[in-house]
């Protein structure tokens, strides 16, 4: 039995980047031709010219808090629910439509492997044949039918439990003898202690695929102590999957119909390999072709290919949110602002705005990266840092690389005591 979902997985680097960047004007003019949202966005852009990651980067960044204000105003003027970034219309093509906090609209094809995680699920020991709890919720949120889906791919059979009702689910476990678990890590291990407390045999269970929140290494392994192999799944109602975890254990795998760049917090700018940075997505759906993404969430690219064979690129995995958006002295202080000073400053490197002080006695500190220091420039950029937040700033010269490679931009250090 092969390891692998499909031959793209193990396909050369080359040919996978040869392959996505063929398909990308063809996406892009899709996107153009057949939503409203990106007929406007990507206005005067020339869908033929954007086959490579360099002009992929030029194009604007669309981020999930734009997303619900345009369709806030979409529905506000009595028009499309999605804001015009969906191609489907009400009929055979569109099964399911959701909705998540905001609310943000989301459409689901009706096509199978809509949400493409049966790669997923795969990697994570998921075969046809296998019953699967899923105990992700059935209502209104897309996060069960998204798990669901994959698992429908591969060949399982899924058994909708949802969320809640601890005892009633252990009971439906004991009866059923599912082979595997999808859902949160933390009402997994809810149910695992449960059954310890009660003495009630969970051994059928012995793989799960997890998301919508964060399994560290330590609950991982505490996991694998009960007998349960946990592997982390990345996907959103949005995008669908993005990237998941292998047996090697060695960061998130990308899946194949994606594009991922990092870039700086508050920018659509791709920073080196390695440096932590914003997830920004380009989905390959003609369903919902989302362009240049931005997702909210940090996360950095590991060098080298997935020790189990899998030559997709692989991220470290969700390391925080890069909305750091910070109020001082009552005003609201954004990244985009710390990007638009060093924007006027071509030899810094890097910045951190570090926010100290106490309540109501708040003190900002610019800590920039630079080959070089002055008087002048520091009064320079304390200068534009003024004129970019309308608060004042002290500046410090730091050497290169010694910035914390965390994907902050704003560090609020105050004590709230």
């Amino acid at each position: 039995m092969t390891q692998f979902f499909d031959a793209l997985e193990t396909r050369s680097p080359a040919e996978r980047e040869a392959a996505l960047m063929a398909e990308l004007p063809r996406h892009i003019a899709h996107a153009q031709r057949h939503t409203a949202a990106f007929g406007q966005i990507l206005a005067g852009v020339d869908a033929t010219t954007i086959t490579s990651r360099e002009a992929l980067a030029r194009l604007p960044v669309t981020r999930k808090s734009e997303l619900l204000e345009l369709q806030k105003a979409s529905r506000a003027a009595g028009g499309d629910a999605f804001g015009g970034f969906s191609s489907l219309v009400r009929g055979p093509g569109m099964s399911r439509i959701f909705a998540s906090p905001g609310p943000i609209y989301e459409p689901e094809g009706a096509t199978a492997n809509y949400w493409r995680t049966a790669r997923a699920m795969y990697a994570a020991g998921f075969r046809a044949g296998d019953l699967v709890h899923n105990a992700f919720s059935y209502h209104m949120t897309p996060g069960a039918f998204i798990l669901e889906a994959g698992a429908l791919a591969v060949g399982c059979t899924v058994f909708p439990a949802g969320t809640g009702q601890t005892e009633q689910q252990l009971q439906a476990i004991v009866d059923l003898k599912p082979d595997a678990y999808t859902g949160t890590p933390s009402f997994l291990r809810i149910l695992l202690e449960k059954a310890s407390e009660m003495g009630v045999n969970l051994g059928s269970l012995k793989k799960a695929s997890v998301g919508g929140e964060a399994c560290p290494p330590s609950l991982t392994a505490w996991f694998r102590e009960q007998g349960v192999e946990v592997f982390q799944t990345y996907a959103t109602a949005d995008l669908g999957l993005v990237a998941y975890e292998t047996p090697a254990r060695e960061g998130l795998v990308l899946e194949e119909n994606v594009i991922v760049e990092i870039v700086r917090p508050g920018t659509g700018d791709p920073v080196p390999e390695g440096e932590v940075g914003e997830l920004v997505v380009t989905s390959l759906n003609p369903a919902y072709p989302l362009i240049r993404f931005g997702t909210g969430d940090l996360s950095a690219v590991l060098p080298g290919p997935c020790p189990t064979g899998r030559t997709s690129p692989r991220i470290k995995g969700w390391m925080g949110r890069a909305d750091q958006t910070t109020k001082v002295r009552g005003m609201f202080v954004h990244p985009s602002q710390v990007a638009e000073v060093l924007k006027r400053f071509p030899d810094l490197l890097k910045a951190r705005l570090v926010v100290s002080g106490e309540m109501a006695n708040d003190q900002m500190s610019l800590r920039v990266e630079s080959q070089q220091s002055s008087d002048g420039l520091r009064e320079q950029i304390e200068a534009a840092t003024r004129d970019v937040t309308k608060l004042r700033c002290t500046v410090e010269f730091v050497a290169p690389g010694e910035l914390p490679n965390d994907g902050k931009v704003i560090e609020d250090a105050r004590s709230y005591r």
